[in-house]
């Protein structure tokens, strides 16, 4: 299994594939990726981290609570990360501190592989840092009451499935709906937006020629 481990390590070294694959799961109103992000762009950071369950390698995200009117993206499917504090040093350590409040996976125990192209959020102002890293055991999560509302762990296999992109009608805060909306289908879940975008480059990254 571990073969996958050193594949993905030595991809997210050479260049990566960019905005053109995070866009292939982007909405029409999002496929503007020349727009950069304004002086006040907050920092923030994820993580997608693999571990082994039975013989796959999992990916775990989480289910945001949707009861905190200052979320802009309460009740989504996300990867454990969130904003960048000047205590972290850096956005990995970022996304590895956060990654252990939210789920409670010890982040002394996750080897980070890499990292992804950082992805500019304007409906909440963030700038997107998305690290991969990988723990060789499958943990027992403890999400963060206040901010999860559940987890959620996918085989890795499951994305690789011809059949798991799907298109839908998003009906979102104050009435608006989202056409023809791209999305993973993740069991009874819709895995879409910057999520599903930073995935969309996972998956490239992780073929093979």
């Amino acid at each position: 299994m571990h073969s996958f481990i050193d594949w993905m390590q030595k991809r997210l070294a050479e260049p990566l594939p960019g905005p053109e694959a995070q866009f292939r799961m982007a909405h029409l109103t999002r496929r503007h990726p020349t727009i950069a992000p304004p002086e006040t762009v907050r920092q923030a950071g994820v993580l997608a981290l693999f571990y082994p369950k039975g013989q796959e390698w999992h990916l775990v995200f989480i289910e945001r609570n949707s009861d905190n009117p200052k979320d802009r993206h309460g009740g989504q499917i996300s990867f454990p990360g969130g904003k960048f504090e000047p205590a972290d040093g850096s956005l990995i350590q970022t996304a590895l501190r956060e990654t252990q409040e939210e789920i409670g996976v010890d982040a002394s125990r996750i080897q980070v592989l890499g990292q992804l192209t950082e992805l500019y959020i304007p409906v909440s102002n963030f700038l997107v840092s998305p690290s991969v890293g990988f723990i060789d055991f499958s943990p027992r999560f403890e999400p963060q009451i206040k901010e999860v509302k559940s987890i959620l762990e996918a085989p890795f296999a499951v994305f690789l499935k011809e059949d798991v992109v799907a298109h839908t009608d998003l009906n979102l805060a104050n009435n608006l709906v989202l056409r023809d909306v791209p999305y993973f289908k993740i069991g009874e879940k819709v895995l879409w937006g910057a999520t599903a975008m930073i995935m969309s480059e996972l998956l490239e990254v992780a073929a093979k020629p």
